[in-house]
């Protein structure tokens, strides 16, 4: 379905800066096996117009966009239609004359677009490289142009030092440095609070009404492509809204500042914790003494503005990210800081699913492969059994025994995610800590996960803490719900 609500100027229409324009023509893409990756879809960009591309995880739009830069995934093959970009068949492009294009008229994002980022690279530097201007002046024009901090030097800063909706704006200034043409934004949205997914949706609707840019950007939010979006493609079957909030039912406990949960049985204790990121000048405390009790079979949220803290809480929870002061404890025992020191029966207890699972899975290993590996080194299961454990994973989070047989690379991002939560749960946790991971899934997958962790709470016992930007999720699944960097509102949908 298509809709259509503003015009561009008659000067703009159908033309980009050269005077061609670009297009998909009923394009279809499938794997050698003869699996759809993408079946039939026309779009047509114009300049000085947003175009949405939605529709349910798997139903071809990270294809879609992909194609629009000539890269289709490795192992398929475009069974028909064509792609024209700048006047140019982009598939059957030489490479240089590709590059060429890709680097001085398109640029795209991922739904992990902290991949491309550099981690050795400070954000200035980052920024700056592939840009027209350099100036000092230059840059801080891009910071604000993304809505990021300029007052805070975060110019100093590594990517390992940002939260992952700041990576996200900062990969969108790096591509805006260059001053492309087209952009193409796969869930630009992903990992960001409300406010400012408002604030994108309207940053992208100053680049397209006032800089002429031709946008498509693949999303699941109805919400923001409402915001910003000119005209909507949706690919597969119609995607379930999200009910309207309803004011009038009873809140969850929403608790600011820095609240100490309910402690009956806490599987996972944390007291007076402190965290850091950053280096030098650009080093900030993002935790500050906070007190937290997880208990067995619930569910805690912690939400909070985009920045405040709530990965580095994650990641400092799991191991990864090392805390300044404070102590953690796991069933009433001492918790080191950091994974390498903790038992490898501690490590099997709290798992994390990450943000973007695209930069946690191994490219060079199937599915099954992935999956069998915690299998093995945690449960020590025998060969024999491995595989039916894997079909049943990947049958609770919703996806077919044969991706067994997939690399990461032959998934969508929504199917990555899942595949990544069934990783997890494949080393039978006590506690599973949760990035995010609805942002990438449309309405419905997203409350079909939500349901498999409700039951496995149930059933086990599981202890699970979810970060989430949203609200209505949080409202209807959490038991408790921890706020960081400032108030929160949270209502039941």
């Amino acid at each position: 379905s298509r809709r259509s609500r503003r015009r561009a100027p008659a000067r703009a229409r159908g033309r980009d800066r050269r005077g061609h324009g670009r297009w998909v023509t009923a394009l279809s893409i499938a794997l050698p096996d003869g699996t759809p990756l993408l079946d039939t879809a026309t779009l047509t960009l114009e300049r000085g117009r947003v175009h949405a591309v939605t529709g349910p995880s798997g139903a071809g739009k990270t294809t879609l966009l992909r194609a629009l830069v000539g890269a289709v995934p490795p192992g398929a093959a475009v069974t028909s239609g064509t792609v024209t970009v700048l006047g140019h068949d982009i598939l059957s492009l030489p490479s240089e004359r590709l590059r060429r294009l890709r680097r001085e008229d398109l640029a795209y994002l991922g739904q992990d677009p902290a991949s491309g980022l550099n981690p050795r690279m400070k954000v200035g530097r980052l920024i700056t490289e592939t840009a027209e201007a350099k100036s000092p002046t230059a840059l801080r024009d891009l910071l604000e142009q993304v809505r990021l901090p300029t007052g805070e030097q975060l110019e100093r800063r590594r990517p390992r030092a940002l939260s992952g909706g700041q990576q996200r704006r900062v990969a969108l200034a790096r591509a805006l440095a260059r001053r492309p043409g087209i952009l193409l934004l796969d869930e630009p949205t992903a990992g960001l609070d409300t406010a400012l997914r408002d604030e994108i949706a309207d940053l992208l609707r100053d680049l397209a009404d006032g800089h002429g840019l031709a946008i498509a950007l693949a999303s699941h939010d109805p919400a923001f492509v409402a915001r910003c979006a000119d005209d909507t493609l949706a690919l597969g079957r119609a995607a379930t809204r999200t009910p309207a909030r309803d004011d009038s039912a009873p809140r969850l406990p929403a608790m600011p500042g820095n609240p100490q949960l309910r402690a009956e049985e806490a599987v996972l204790t944390v007291r007076q914790l402190d965290a850091h990121v950053g280096t030098g000048p650009g080093r900030r405390q993002v935790l500050t003494g906070l007190d937290l009790d997880v208990r067995p079979g619930a569910l805690t949220a912690v939400v909070g503005p985009s920045g405040c803290g709530k990965t580095t809480l994650l990641h400092t929870l799991v191991g990864l990210h090392p805390a300044t002061g404070g102590t953690l404890a796991l069933h009433g025992g001492p918790l080191t800081g950091t994974h390498r020191r903790r038992t490898r029966d501690q490590r099997r207890r709290v798992q994390l699913v990450p943000q973007n699972p695209l930069g946690a899975l191994n490219p060079a290993r199937t599915v099954g492969s992935t999956l069998s590996r915690p299998l093995t080194l945690h449960l020590a299961l025998p060969a024999d059994r491995r595989a039916a454990r894997v079909a049943e994973l990947l049958t609770a989070v919703g996806l077919p025994p044969g991706f067994a047989a997939r690399h990461p690379h032959e998934l969508s991002g929504g199917q990555r995610q899942r595949v990544s939560i069934a990783r997890a749960l494949a080393a039978d946790p006590d506690v599973l800590l949760c990035d995010e991971i609805t942002s990438a899934l449309d309405a419905d997958t997203a409350d079909g996960v939500m349901t498999l962790l409700r039951d496995l709470r149930t059933a086990r016992g599981l202890a699970v803490v979810l970060v989430s930007h949203d609200l209505a999720l949080v409202a209807r699944h959490a038991d408790d719900v921890l706020t960081l960097g400032g108030p929160e509102t949270v209502a039941p949908s």
